[in-house]
């Protein structure tokens, strides 16, 4: 099979994990194994053949934008495939289409040999780099005029000269179907949050210290020394209107982040629709929804209050409102105890929360504020913890510049 083609079947069947690099050599799983330098049959517009070390290179990172990807590549020493070539040869390999005009498969120039070079241009890889001139000649076949078919007659001593094991001590570690990317990536998130955890705790500490800030946001942090009451300290006080920050959002269902389920996106990074929420509560919304920024199981580091409705708060509420999730529409801001939207933004964290393939149009307004975008997949549900981190580090953020 050609370099190319073994590519796009491996990407289709999701085994990219089994593509190897071991020296200059890519092993596609105990199928077949390619020089890094091999020339495939995808020709790119500026007129060069791809390599199948970039081509292998391009698949496990087209995640990237082609920014980040350039870089990556410059890095690496692996040359890139241009912007232009990314689409199709993307379509291509991951099998959305059949075939692409950058494709040039040449056929075998000597019909006699074609059987016997599947066996050594694909099967064989000799550990003696000399063997690899040992080839075939005219001599060695007995030709069938009538059916144009070259066989050797010492067939079965080649094939037997160029038996390997199909398994070795490397290969049997090898696990099928598993992708051990997960837990690399938890075990990054861990060791994120135990940093983050402790900076939290000193500031944390040095705020119970120093009695509170001017707004009583003190009095609700819990510094965890090891006793369970100082891990239940920010539920001293936290009854409504008694110190704890407040975070509103939208009472429309065609906002992304409601009272049905900012709680689940917000503690557990899993988004619900609103619709599927409201049915699975069977019960009317609730006024106020209390969620907890965790590190951890059990240390909470801040309490919030999550209100959907503005005309409700007081004015000494309003000191307390520190974001809010924005529709979008100027309506949404209509009675509020602000000059303009701007003096808002200055005020209170914005966030705007869209699905990623949403049009541009969409975000438009939201765009020309003071406030973060935030994107989520309507289908990727493990990206949503990655939303609600970036949603709790500019939060924090904001709260220690106040």
């Amino acid at each position: 099979m050609d370099p190319l083609s073994a590519l796009r079947d491996f990407t289709i069947r999701n085994e990219l994990d089994k593509i190897i690099r071991i020296g200059d050599d890519f092993r596609f799983g105990n199928d077949y194994a390619f020089p890094c330098t091999t020339a495939t049959a995808y020709r790119s517009k500026q007129g060069n053949l791809y390599t199948i070390e970039t081509l292998v290179h391009f698949i496990k990172n087209h995640h990237l934008k082609h920014g980040d990807y350039f870089q990556n590549t410059r890095a690496e020493k692996i040359a890139a495939v241009t912007l232009p070539d990314r689409k199709p040869l993307l379509d291509y390999l991951q099998g959305r289409v059949s075939s692409v005009d950058a494709i040039e498969f040449v056929a075998p120039q000597n019909q006699k040999f074609s059987a016997a070079a599947v066996v050594l241009g694909e099967e064989y890889r000799p550990e003696d780099p000399g063997m690899m001139q040992i080839a075939p000649t005219e001599n060695d076949f007995d030709i069938n005029e009538e059916a144009g078919i070259g066989v050797p007659d010492n067939f079965i001593a080649m094939i037997r000269s160029i038996e390997r094991p199909l398994r070795d001590r490397e290969a049997i570690l090898e696990s099928k179907n598993r992708d051990f990317y997960s837990v690399v990536k938890r075990e990054d998130e861990r060791m994120r949050m135990e940093a983050q955890q402790r900076k939290d705790g000193l500031v944390a500490k040095n705020r119970l210290m120093s009695g509170g800030d001017e707004r009583g946001f003190g009095n609700e942090i819990g510094y965890d020394s090891g006793s369970k009451a100082n891990k239940m300290h920010h539920l001293k006080g936290s009854k409504v209107g008694g110190g704890v920050p407040i975070i509103l959002v939208p009472s429309a269902f065609t906002t992304l982040i409601t009272m049905y389920n900012v709680k689940e996106f917000l503690e557990d990074g899993v988004f619900i629709p609103t619709d599927v929420k409201a049915k699975q509560m069977n019960g009317p919304k609730p006024d106020c929804v209390t969620v907890q920024r965790k590190l951890g199981k059990d240390r909470v580091v801040m309490a919030y209050e999550v209100r959907d409705k503005p005309s409700a708060l007081k004015a000494e509420d309003w000191d307390r409102v520190v974001s809010v999730f924005v529709l979008g529409k100027e309506w949404q801001f209509k009675d509020w105890p602000f000059k303009d939207h701007v003096e808002i933004f200055n005020k209170i964290l914005g966030f705007y929360m869209r699905f990623e393939d949403d049009s541009v149009e969409s975000a438009k307004t939201a765009k020309q504020w003071n406030v973060k975008i935030i994107s989520i997949s309507k289908n990727k549900r493990h990206q949503d913890r990655a939303a609600a981190l970036e949603v709790w580090d500019r939060l924090e953020e904001f709260m220690r510049a106040r």
